[in-house]
């Protein structure tokens, strides 16, 4: 289950249509017969979800396509969901998209439309996904910091100059000096600016 792209529908040729359109694009496409088949396979793969898109029939038997995006949910999945829907289930759709739901498109859509949205929520959930590694790398470089080197840290993303720190630690500034080092070297940085946007874009 490592495709990009998840139809999940219960409509076979309309799964297989999408599949060979997203095929002749260039894209990797999966098809799911229902809800439940869907959630067993997504399952298994938490928490190492890695970027995909899923394009969800909002009607299906037996379980819907919006109990399988709440479902979804449920896990933490990461995924954009992208609903299908037709006219009647508009309202439905919208409302899944103020739930969380990257977007819905009414049947029947231009080709084009679709590719376009998919490859658009593609990008998204690369982004994410890169977003997530590099907020967890920061949280390991941060384990690996010393007490002393915390403290020191702490001082030097409010702007505090190696003095300062010393005395407020009660240290030498030659020790202030050396843990600096070691902090910018742990947190890949090479500047107090540099480590303080980095804390404060993925530490959070």
């Amino acid at each position: 289950m490592n495709s990009a792209i998840h139809i999940v529908d219960d409509d076979p040729d309309f799964r297989e249509a999408l599949a060979w359109l997203f095929d002749s694009r260039g894209h990797q496409a999966q098809t799911w017969p229902g809800g439940d088949v869907f959630l067993a396979a997504a399952r298994s793969l938490a928490p190492n979800w890695g970027h995909a898109v899923v394009l969800l029939d909002i009607r299906m038997e037996p379980r819907s396509g919006l109990s399988t995006f709440e479902e979804l949910k449920a896990l933490a999945c990461p995924w954009p969901v992208l609903f299908l829907t037709g006219h009647g289930d508009v309202g439905m759709a919208v409302a899944a998209v103020k739930n969380g739901a990257w977007d819905f498109l009414e049947k029947p859509f231009q080709n084009n439309v679709l590719v376009n949205r998919v490859e658009e929520a593609l990008a998204a959930a690369s982004a994410a996904s890169d977003e997530g590694q590099q907020a967890q790398l920061v949280r390991q470089a941060l384990a690996t910091l010393s007490s002393r080197e915390r403290e020191v840290l702490d001082e030097l993303i409010h702007g505090r100059y190696n003095k300062n720190i010393a005395d407020r630690l009660g240290i030498t500034p030659r020790t202030v000096e050396f843990h600096r080092a070691n902090i910018f070297k742990k947190m890949d940085v090479t500047s107090a600016v540099e480590l303080a946007h980095k804390l404060g874009r993925y530490s959070s």
